[in-house]
């Protein structure tokens, strides 16, 4: 299924809200979101159409095409989703380090619209693709 990232717009900025996270905010990792308060439930384990980037200590995911990418998804409260921002650098006018997006994410036969933190096109320039689109796998075979 063809996926279409939209920007973060204000509409339902105070509801519940799901979140695909697919670097280190996955368990166990550095950043494991479960760390965050409230804390976040996990969903389900999915999968996006993407292409995600070795940043050496951390990820990040170019939305669309035939890659898949791994993640999580969580629900979350406002207030995780405004330390994420903050987190991810996320800038109001789109020039931070990542940009905020909604996208339908796939985990089994169900299907959830999520946020999910999109990687700054500057940010990639000569850094390698990580093929298996499992940023805990690649970590962990450092």
């Amino acid at each position: 299924m063809p996926q279409t990232p939209k920007s973060e717009g204000l509409q339902g900025a105070h509801a519940l809200r799901h979140v695909f996270v697919y670097g280190t905010l996955r368990r166990g990792g550095r950043n494991d979101i479960a760390r965050f308060r409230p804390e976040p439930f996990h969903v389900a384990d999915g999968a996006i159409a993407g292409t995600l980037y070795d940043l050496d200590s951390y990820p990040g995911v170019v939305l669309g095409g035939k890659g898949r990418v791994v993640g999580e998804i969580y629900r979350i409260e406002p207030e995780v989703e405004a330390a994420l921002d903050l987190l991810e650098e996320v800038a109001d006018d789109g020039s931070g380090e990542y940009i905020k997006r909604h996208v339908t994410v796939a985990a089994g036969a169900r299907q959830f619209e999520c946020l999910v933190y999109e990687i700054h096109p500057s940010r990639i320039a000569r850094r390698a693709v990580i093929r298996s689109g499992d940023w805990i796998a690649h970590a962990a075979a450092r």
